[in-house]
């Protein structure tokens, strides 16, 4: 089986890196795997469902003030 760092998956999901880490410690994503502090996610995971909305990952908000789009504080 593939496996991808919290990095890539977070990029995938557009979510951050942080948010996938603590969706990866209370288990809502199937088959990862935790060597010492680093998480291993299978490249066919899924995103779950019913994520809370909140707010963009840094990269998007950067991505949305450069379009002038929505500015987060």
């Amino acid at each position: 089986m593939d496996y991808i760092s919290v990095k890539e998956l977070a990029e995938k999901w557009e979510l951050s890196e942080r948010w996938i880490q603590k969706l990866c410690e209370k288990g809502r994503i199937d088959g990862v795997l935790r060597f010492g502090r680093s998480w291993m996610i299978p490249i066919k995971a899924e995103k779950p469902d019913n994520l809370p909305k909140g707010r963009p990952s840094h990269k998007k908000k950067m991505h949305l003030e450069k379009e002038g789009g929505e500015s987060y504080v």
